[in-house]
């Protein structure tokens, strides 16, 4: 009796990426049940509405972002694991990730080396971290007095910094994420005081040297 396939959900924004993905995973696995959803709030749907053996959660999505999301399942499914599958580089958010209680961690520009691997390493109960990203873990525990200061920012914060250095204004920013202009104003205070700079232009700069935007 062959045993019942794996349900896996596929969380992205784009459609075509969600398609290569699954079609990644069927030529390598076989016979898979797949789900889809396109931003937050569907994936938080599709995961109060059934099992899933693994969810696929990209990082940039609408509204909230992934991090958020998975933030919020440690909370509700703290059994589901979750593979984070992003383009941005690992350098600098897998260990994010991870520390929220990501499964794994998927550069985009290397899926179709990694995805399979990481899927398999983690449906049989593990966890799939590179030699950079357990390197890069290493050296967080030695010096994290020292960190890059955006390494302190809530998810929240992170997010409006990211969305500040798109050149994206603070009301175009909370239409965005559904919130009020104030919040907004908020957090970008706070911003400021956590990350010791004091205008948009620093953070920018700041942001687009770490790589932390395209």
């Amino acid at each position: 009796m062959k045993p019942p396939a794996k349900q896996i959900l596929v969380a992205d924004d784009h459609g075509i990426v969600r398609k290569g993905l699954k079609e990644t995973l069927e030529e390598e696995l076989g016979p898979i049940v797949f789900g889809e959803a396109e931003n937050a709030r569907q994936t938080l749907e599709q995961v109060w509405r059934q099992r899933w053996d693994l969810l696929l959660l990209d990082i940039n999505m609408e509204g909230r972002s992934g991090l958020e999301v998975l933030q919020e399942l440690r909370k509700t499914h703290p059994k589901l694991p979750v593979l984070v599958v992003s383009m941005y580089p690992e350098e600098e958010f897998a260990v994010r990730a991870l520390k929220l209680g990501a499964a794994g961690y998927v550069s985009k520009r290397r899926a179709s080396e990694d995805l399979v691997a990481a899927v398999k390493k983690i449906l049989a109960g593990g966890r799939y971290i590179t030699e950079a990203v357990a390197e890069k873990l290493a050296a967080d525990l030695q010096r994290e007095a020292g960190r890059p200061p955006h390494e302190s920012l809530s998810n929240r914060e992170f997010q409006i910094m990211r969305l500040i250095a798109t050149g994206k204004s603070l009301k175009e920013i909370a239409a965005e994420l559904s919130i009020s202009v104030k919040t907004v104003s908020t957090y970008h205070t706070r911003l400021f005081q956590k990350m010791g700079m004091d205008s948009d232009i620093e953070l920018t700069r700041y942001a687009l040297a770490n790589k932390l935007v395209d």
